[in-house]
C-alpha cells in the first residue's frame, strides 16, 4: 500500500489493515521506503525477522536490533498494532472527539488504564509544535456544514422552516 493513501471509510481501512501483519508491514514501508537500513552501520537490505518478536528487526552484518515501532508512539508497547491503527482512525475520523471509554468499548480492550493510555499518547502526538493559539489567526473554524437550497415537508427541521441538505462539506475560512 502507498502510504499516503489512506482509507476514506470503514470498509477501506478494514481492507488495508486487515491484520497485525499488514500493520507491521505498513509502518516497516513508512520507516524505510527504499529498504531497511541499519541505523548502525548504515547497511541495506532485507534484515532476520525473530517470528516470536515480529516488530523486531535484525541486520544481517551488525546484527544490530532495531524496532519497527522504535521512535513513535507504539513504541515498547504490549497492545497489537492493530488496535493502535482502529484507534488513531477513530480517533482522526470522529468529528466531535472519541472517549478512553468508547474506544475501549469499541475496540475491546479490558482495562480503562490501556484505553486512556493510548488514546492520550495519540493526542499529544497530534498537536503540532508550532500551532497558533485558537481565535488569534482564524477567529472562526466551521465542520460539517449543512448547504441548503430548497424548501420541502420531509427532512431536517430548523425551527419553523423546513430544508433539503443538499450535501455536507468541511472548510475553515477567516472573518
Amino acid at each position: 500500500m502507498e502510504p499516503l493513501n489512506f482509507p476514506k471509510n470503514f470498509l477501506d481501512f478494514h481492507r488495508i489493515f486487515p491484520s497485525e501483519a499488514a500493520c507491521l508491514q505498513y509502518l516497516e514501508q513508512l520507516r524505510w521506503p527504499v529498504g531497511f537500513t541499519c541505523e548502525k552501520c548504515g547497511a541495506v537490505g532485507e534484515p532476520y525477522r525473530i517470528a516470536p518478536r515480529p516488530r523486531l528487526l535484525k541486520c544481517r552484518f551488525c546484527l544490530h536490533e532495531t524496532s519497527v515501532t522504535a521512535g513513535t508512539v507504539m513504541h515498547r508497547t504490549r497492545t497489537p498494532l492493530l488496535i493502535w491503527f482502529w484507534a488513531s482512525y477513530l480517533v482522526a475520523t470522529q468529528t466531535p472527539g472519541i472517549s478512553a471509554l468508547e474506544i475501549q468499548k469499541k475496540l475491546g480492550i479490558q482495562r480503562y488504564e490501556t484505553a486512556f493510555q493510548l488514546l492520550h499518547k495519540l493526542r499529544a502526538a497530534m498537536v503540532r509544535p508550532a500551532r497558533d493559539l485558537i481565535g488569534a489567526e482564524w477567529p472562526l473554524e466551521m465542520d460539517t456544514t449543512f448547504l441548503v437550497h430548497r424548501l420541502i415537508s420531509s427532512a431536517v427541521d430548523f425551527g419553523n422552516l423546513t430544508f433539503q441538505p443538499l450535501g455536507f462539506s468541511r472548510f475553515s475560512f477567516r472573518l
